[in-house]
């Protein structure tokens, strides 16, 4: 998990969705790394860099997604994916907009970097919430296929 927060990476507040990020992977079966919680922009790239190196099967960022100057997410993730994933991202999308009109303004991204997933869920506990809810019912499929499974 990468928490792309630069207030809370200098300690001005405490990270929310990281702990909710956490609780979701271990009831899905995955055993998460430690929270990396890091600035917006260039440091984010390199801890999904670092992460890639572990060769985990997901990868989920949280912040970064809007549209603020400093909001990089998506183009520090973008140079990892080997395939897009886009069904992903607009039924996240779609979800959050019927409770926040703003979440259409999320710019993340879903794909494959190699046979890892990475996700780009937004900063909020809400919005995460929301996304991990659309991953519920795909994720362990599309981790297996990513894996080599080929059930359909």
């Amino acid at each position: 998990m990468v928490i792309a927060s630069t207030r809370a990476a200098a300690g001005i507040y405490p990270d929310e969705t990281g702990p909710v990020i956490e609780d979701w992977l271990t009831e899905h079966g995955f055993d998460p790394q430690p929270v990396v919680v890091v600035p917006d922009g260039g440091a984010v790239g390199a801890a999904i860099r670092g992460l890639l190196m572990l060769d985990p099967a997901v990868i989920i960022t949280s912040g970064g997604t809007g549209l603020s100057p400093d909001d990089a997410t998506p183009e520090m993730t973008a140079p990892f994916l080997d395939r897009e994933i886009p069904g992903i991202m607009e039924e996240i999308r779609r979800v959050g907009a019927t409770k926040t009109p703003t979440a259409v303004l999320s710019r993340g991204h879903a794909g494959a970097a190699g046979t890892t997933f990475i996700i780009n869920l937004p900063g909020s506990p809400k919005g995460v919430m929301d996304g991990l809810a659309v991953l519920d019912p795909i994720i362990d499929h599309l981790c297996g296929q990513l894996r080599g499974g080929h059930g359909h």
